[in-house]
């Protein structure tokens, strides 16, 4: 590892800290070097506020170093005002000499803009230090800029011998039947609080009941989406409390109330790619689908994915729902206690 890539590592493990707080900007970290040490660094902390940039440069107590350091930032600095001032003008304003760059920002106000200022006013700029790593970060920014659409992570417990759900009838109906276990909750609660909305469809949300809510871990609430094309959603359930903002995707025209937004569909074409459009349309930068199985199955024959994470229990239900077919390998097995959790990537 390089003099670079170390201080990169250390933008990195900055831009980190902004995780869950800062959509639908990028995390961002940053950090300003002087003769070999440390003098100042940053991270954008929270959507709206001020970016790495600014605040590595204004954690600097003797700003007259500045104009012998080098910068260090995981994105490209901004050109253009948005919430803030342009980051790459407040370098230029301090004569920071030279700029290393992790990766360059696809955002169409900034993509080059910001590399470009700084080179024009003599800045000597270093870009693509720990490229791939810095893209990997900010992955649900660059799909949703490069792809015009928000990244997608499939998620599902499955019972050992493969069913999704054991055969229910409606008097068993209001409660999920447990494949998982309490370590594995904690995970999917975890993963709610850092993406923008949540996805499941009609049979789901009637056998389950669920709440889609972060409980298990601290965090903001995702969006809640659900498809109820013929209005069989009754309006007593989890879904329509009120309590966090909810989406339902119907084919009928609705008029929204307490919280609850109606979007009509046309159940005709893709419905996984209406719901993509409209979540770009609505900036939400990434989605969870949590189920179910023909919602999941309709989104991987789409190629309409990015992650996968697959929860194995200990259990065994004979018959049932089927869980969806991933014809992938995955990138990484854990355990959690006795289940095990494989991670797919939809990347060629």
């Amino acid at each position: 590892m390089n003099i670079s890539e170390k201080y990169m590592n250390r933008c990195l493990e900055l831009a980190r800290l902004g995780m869950g707080d800062v959509a639908p900007n990028p995390m961002v970290g940053c950090v300003i070097v002087h003769e070999g040490k440390i003098i100042g660094e940053g991270f954008h902390q929270r959507y709206g506020e001020a970016h790495a940039e600014v605040n590595a440069i204004n954690s600097v107590k003797n700003k007259d170093l500045l104009k012998e350091s080098t910068l260090y930032v995981s994105l490209e600095p901004c050109a253009h005002y948005g919430k803030t001032p342009p980051c790459s003008d407040l370098i230029i304003e301090h004569q920071i000499p030279h700029v290393v760059v992790g990766s360059g920002d696809p955002f169409a106000k900034v993509a080059g803009r910001g590399i470009g200022k700084m080179q024009k006013a003599g800045i000597k700029v270093e870009v693509g230090i720990l490229e791939k790593e810095c893209i990997e970060l900010n992955r649900r920014f660059f799909t949703f800029h490069e792809k015009k659409r928000p990244f997608v992570i499939l998620k599902w417990a499955q019972s050992f011998d493969g069913f999704l759900d054991a055969d229910r009838s409606e008097a068993d109906f209001g409660q999920p039947t447990w494949i998982s276990n309490e370590l594995s909750r904690r995970q999917v609660h975890r993963q709610r609080a850092e993406e923008a909305a949540i996805l499941i469809g009609t049979n789901t949300a009637i056998k389950d009941n669920p709440s889609l809510t972060v409980r298990d871990w601290s965090g903001k609430q995702p969006v809640r989406l659900v498809l109820d094309r013929q209005k069989r959603l009754p309006d007593n359930m989890n879904l329509k409390d009120g309590s966090v903002r909810t989406v339902v995707f119907t084919s009928y025209n609705n008029s929204d109330v307490n919280n609850l937004e109606f979007v009509k569909l046309d159940f005709g074409q893709s419905i996984p790619q209406q719901i993509l459009d409209w979540l770009y349309q609505n900036e939400l930068q990434s989605v969870i689908v949590e189920g179910g199985r023909q919602l999941l199955q309709d989104f991987i024959d789409q190629e309409l994915w990015d992650e996968a994470y697959v929860f194995t229990g200990q259990v065994n239900f004979g018959s049932g729902v089927n869980a969806p077919k991933l014809f992938k390998q995955p990138i990484s097995t854990d355990y959690l206690d006795k289940n095990l959790l494989q991670v797919f990537t939809n990347k060629d």
